[in-house]
């Protein structure tokens, strides 16, 4: 198999993409130890004479966020957790509205909910809406993105409508999935997000960032939503404050290229 060719400019926009990155681990078997190896090759995937690296942040389960907040203290990767009965949501908002605390009160700099789909797709548009402003609420100062697991939102309204819910709510970001069903993140669904991002913009001024997450794991993939995502809302708006990247596997591939 041949390798890729990448141009000056793809060099450039990956080592964008790398400073943007969650470095995650979100499995069922997670230990203390892949939680430290985790955070420990973060904190080693960085060529400061080339300028690249760190990543954006780690993401964790709420159980290893104080182990996270210790091992990266000071390096200014910023510790994030998913919380709100990841990945169904299927739980009462006060139940998740304790584990998003939990993890807060732990620690983390960053939340990743994921909203209640099949609500949604029942038609209960308040729920959702209220769901998430609650969640809003919890986290105060602290970074809020809201997966939509788009996977599961069968048409593009769906998507346009749990994108207008999420933004309205109260999210820093939207995030396109969780990873963890058969359809993770697509270029179609990332695109009728990052569309509802401009509009939102430009009818109050305001950025809300954009994370794809779920299936991510080459360098051609990474490029494909830096370039998606610099053609609806401008390169200016690519950088971790409002672009993120969450994978597993992509953060040791990108690193390896760009240090070769």
């Amino acid at each position: 198999m041949s390798t890729p060719e990448f141009t000056r400019d793809d060099y450039n926009a990956l080592r964008t993409v790398f400073s943007c990155i969650d470095n995650t681990t979100l499995e069922g078997n997670d230990t203390r130890q892949r939680v430290e190896e985790l955070c420990y090759s973060s904190l080693n995937m960085v060529d400061e004479k080339r300028g690249i690296g760190p990543v954006a942040a780690v993401c964790v389960y709420p159980v290893f966020v104080r182990q996270a907040c210790q091992l990266l203290k000071g390096s200014g990767i910023r510790v994030a957790s998913v919380a709100g009965a990841f990945p169904s949501g299927q739980s009462p908002l006060p139940v998740k509205l304790a584990e998003v605390q939990y993890a807060i009160d732990e620690g983390a700099d960053e939340i990743d909910m994921v909203i209640s789909r099949g609500v949604l797709i029942e038609g209960n548009e308040n729920y959702v809406f209220d769901e998430i402003s609650s969640i809003r609420h919890c986290c105060q100062e602290k970074t809020l993105k809201v997966i939509l697991e788009t996977g599961e939102l069968l048409s593009s309204s769906l998507v346009l409508k749990a994108s207008e819910i999420a933004i309205n709510a109260g999210a820093d970001f939207i995030k396109t999935s969780t990873g963890k069903i058969a359809v993770s993140a697509t270029p179609e669904a990332s695109r009728v997000m990052l569309e509802t991002i401009r509009t939102h913009h430009e009818k109050t001024g305001k950025w809300v960032g954009f994370k794809a997450a779920g299936g991510i794991s080459t360098l051609e993939q990474s490029l494909l939503y830096y370039n998606l995502t610099a053609s609806i809302v401008g390169e200016k708006q690519i950088n971790n404050q409002f672009f993120r990247i969450g994978s597993s596997r992509l953060p040791h591939r990108l690193f390896s290229f760009l240090t070769q």
